[in-house]
């Protein structure tokens, strides 16, 4: 990506609009590195009615970034059509209901940290000024607020930030294997399906305390057990005390 396209959100007013016939339509949606949040694959995988294996698959790659210590997802491009996202048609966002935080948010990029011990992110926002996006100059004129609002960032905001507790958090893994960690990590933030196989079918809920409702919500509801995995997260990987074990599975 060019230089100079990240620039201060002066005011935080802007001018925007997006519409099938402006001629830049859809080269916002080509050639992306997009990181995939757990929340963001649990709408796709839902809106296209697939299981959490086959989403995975078909649509995500796994990368390390430099800078985190978790396996990353990042949404798959179609190489064999100038790397244009899959879910792109003539109209526009086949899933656009469903699309990515990081889609709803644009022309509008947010960089965002939980720094520990305090309950809300950190975050900062800024214009994402592409040289083939005519967008701005569009008479269509918002506040930040009206934007966010308007794209329904804030319930991503409010789910993804959760994750991103964990993965921005300075606690120690520990001396244990940092391979099991990772397939722990990539079970509980990508892979839902596996991870509710996982509590249902091992002894979990012998060695949990699990009260029986917060259990049939687990059991049938992706954002309960999305959310309930962030919580396992904090106790696998750092020994947070978000989990209760029962008397017998405590060592003496």
């Amino acid at each position: 990506m060019p230089k100079n396209v990240f620039k201060p959100l002066d005011g935080k007013i802007f001018n925007f609009s997006c519409y099938k016939d402006i001629p830049c339509f859809n080269k916002c949606c080509a050639k992306l590195r997009l990181i995939l949040t757990p929340y963001d694959i649990l709408r796709m995988k839902k809106r296209l009615g697939l299981s959490s294996d086959d989403f995975l698959e078909r649509y995500t790659d796994t990368v390390m970034e430099d800078n985190s210590r978790f396996p990353m997802v990042t949404l798959k491009m179609n190489s064999e059509k100038d790397g244009i996202c899959p879910f792109v048609t003539e109209q526009g966002c086949s899933i656009y209901e469903d699309r990515p935080g990081a889609c709803r948010l644009y022309p509008i990029g947010r960089a965002s940290t939980m720094v520990d011990g305090e309950k809300d992110a950190r975050e900062k926002f800024f214009i994402v000024s592409e040289e083939h996006c005519l967008g701005f100059h569009e008479e269509k004129s918002w506040t930040l607020d009206e934007w966010l609002n308007h794209e329904g960032v804030s319930e991503y905001n409010a789910m993804n930030d959760q994750w991103l507790e964990i993965i921005t958090s300075s606690k120690s893994l520990g001396s244990e294997n940092a391979t099991q960690k990772h397939q722990v990590f990539f079970m509980a933030s990508y892979n839902l399906d596996k991870f509710r196989e996982f509590i249902f079918k091992s002894k979990f809920f012998d060695l949990f305390e699990v009260k029986a409702d917060l259990k049939d919500k687990l059991a049938n509801d992706d954002v309960d057990l999305m959310k309930f995995g962030f919580e396992w997260l904090k106790f696998s990987l750092f020994g947070e005390k978000t989990m209760k074990m029962k008397p017998h599975a405590v060592p003496s």
